[in-house]
């Protein structure tokens, strides 16, 4: 009678190791459990593990980003990322913005300038998040000195041509020729066209950011003079010569010690807050925050960069529209 042979069973060999069948898809089927329940560091062993022997598929690669984004292995999480991306995955989008997440907490923010540059240019990203993706992207071009000022050698105060500040021609200009024309003063002795600047300042129809960055510089320079500045629907008389300016103003200190105790565990969302934060407080100086509260001013910031990752989750609407179209203003548009 014919012997009938034992089916032989198939092994993987890995660098000489036995790998038994069904040992890969345990590994990976156990580091999704302890993803599931926030055992990150479990569930990247396994992962790591499991990826020595296969290239992974969309959702191992996916789970594992995240696992080591909250485990802040944000290296490892940026090129697993890498990986997930090399093979166009179905989430594109929600990949993506891991991705720029991380890159953001190791700091490199010109790369995410970059990216965004080029997935606005290749239409990769849909209307409705462009405006989120486009404020992303000025923000880390602003954190990483993107916009480079050219030095201008020092001038002295004879070189101060004042037509250029008389309030009819300076008002014909665009309100970028305007911030253009007044950086020009930085380094200048500006008593001479201080007229021209309280005028300027006091006009109604200047730009909020343009009134704050002159004000700025008499302040800078201590000029003795009374201005009455109205925005907002404020107005206030101020001498410059006894005025803080913006970052030490007392709301800004009070804003900007919330933010730091809140953000204490997140670097890179406490740099793009800080940096909003004294953005913004030019374009409300002398104001500050108007009448809100300093605690609530601190938490909308958060949330306001949040929503540029797509968290979304329960905020002050009023506020929150308040700090956008501050935003707006800072890139002098009218709002």
């Amino acid at each position: 009678m014919r012997r009938l042979k034992k089916k032989q069973k198939k092994y993987t060999t890995f660098d000489n190791v036995v790998i038994f069948p069904g040992t890969v898809e345990k590994l990976i089927a156990q580091a999704h459990e302890f993803v599931e329940n926030y055992q990150y560091d479990l569930a990247n062993k396994n992962f790591e593990e499991a990826l020595k022997y296969t290239e992974g598929d969309e959702l191992t690669l996916s789970v594992y980003a995240y696992s080591l984004y909250e485990t802040k292995s944000f290296e490892k999480a940026k090129d697993v990322c890498e990986r997930l991306l090399s093979i166009g995955p179905t989430m594109y989008l929600e990949v993506m913005e891991l991705y720029l997440t991380i890159c953001m907490q190791l700091k490199q923010f010109k790369q995410v300038e970059s990216i965004i540059t080029s997935l606005l240019e290749e239409g990769a990203i849909p209307e409705e998040q462009i405006e989120k993706f486009e404020r992303l992207k000025d923000i880390n071009a602003n954190i990483a000195g993107n916009v480079v000022k050219q030095e201008e050698p020092v001038k002295n105060h004879n070189d101060v041509d004042p037509e250029l500040f008389n309030l009819e021609q300076f008002m014909s200009l665009s309100p970028s020729k305007q911030l253009n024309t007044v950086h020009e003063l930085t380094m200048l002795n500006i008593r001479p066209i201080v007229p021209q600047l309280k005028a300027i300042i006091e006009n109604e129809k200047t730009h909020p950011f343009i009134k704050s960055i002159v004000l700025i510089l008499l302040v800078e320079q201590q000029v003795d003079i009374h201005l009455t500045i109205s925005k907002f629907d404020k107005v206030m008389t101020v001498n410059p010569s006894k005025l803080e300016l913006p970052t030490k103003m007392p709301q800004y200190t009070q804003v900007s010690k919330v933010v730091v105790e809140k953000l204490e565990k997140e670097p890179s969302t406490l740099e793009m807050v800080e940096y909003l934060i004294a953005k913004h407080s030019i374009v409300t100086y002398p104001f500050e925050w108007l009448s809100y509260d300093s605690e609530d001013v601190a938490i909308s910031y958060i949330d306001f960069v949040k929503t540029m990752f797509g968290s979304v989750h329960e905020m002050d609407y009023e506020l929150v529209e308040f700090l956008q179209n501050l935003e707006k203003l800072t890139e002098l548009q009218e709002v």
